[in-house]
């Protein structure tokens, strides 16, 4: 029990880390704990769920404060939300349906950091942030946990569903990239 312990708040862990500097593949990390999960103690999915939902939800509580401090400017200098039609009309979806915004921004690769911000930059204060954003989080870890317990009733072997798992996170996650860099982006605002 001791060493399953301490395998989530490795996982916490690394997410929470993901989560602040997104160079870790997050959702590959949460997807290979619950397929190896999967295979040990089907009952330990639920942890991962939720080690790696804490994970996410305490990371995206440090960026947050970090955008809240440099929002305006930081938003600014982004290429995707250098137009204020862009930031105004993600800073309206926030206001309107947050758990919705924060849950698909997370499924959408680069797409939490810009959302986040927007959230910041439209003055969404940080306790209702912490309230919506937890509800998000704990979806994306869900979703994420699911792949690869998919991978575990394809697969026999605990190795051969952790890295199917991450294989098809990495493949979606890129293929999403393709498809977000190839459709083109309006000059001007729709009327």
């Amino acid at each position: 029990m001791t060493a399953t312990l301490g395998a989530l708040a490795w996982l916490a862990l690394v997410v929470l880390v993901g989560a602040v500097a997104p160079v870790v593949p997050t959702g590959a990390a949460v997807s290979g704990a619950a397929a190896l999960a999967a295979h040990q103690d089907p009952a330990t999915v639920l942890l991962v769920v939720l080690a790696g939902a804490l994970g996410a939800y305490l990371g995206d509580l440090v960026v947050y404060l970090v955008l809240g401090w440099g929002g305006e400017r930081v938003a600014r200098r982004l290429r995707w939300l250098r137009e204020p039609h862009r930031l105004d009309r993600v800073s309206a979806r926030v206001r309107e349906g947050p758990i919705s915004v924060f849950l698909v921004s997370r499924l959408i690769p680069g797409g939490r950091l810009p959302v986040l911000l927007a959230a910041a930059v439209a003055g969404l204060t940080w306790q209702r942030f912490a309230v919506v954003n937890l509800p998000a989080s704990l979806l994306w870890s869900a979703v994420y946990a699911a792949i690869g317990v998919l991978g575990r009733a394809v697969f026999p072997e605990p190795w051969q569903s952790v890295v199917a798992a991450v294989l098809l996170v990495v493949l979606i996650s890129q293929g999403l990239n393709w498809l977000g860099r190839r459709r083109p982006v309006p000059a001007h605002p729709p009327a």
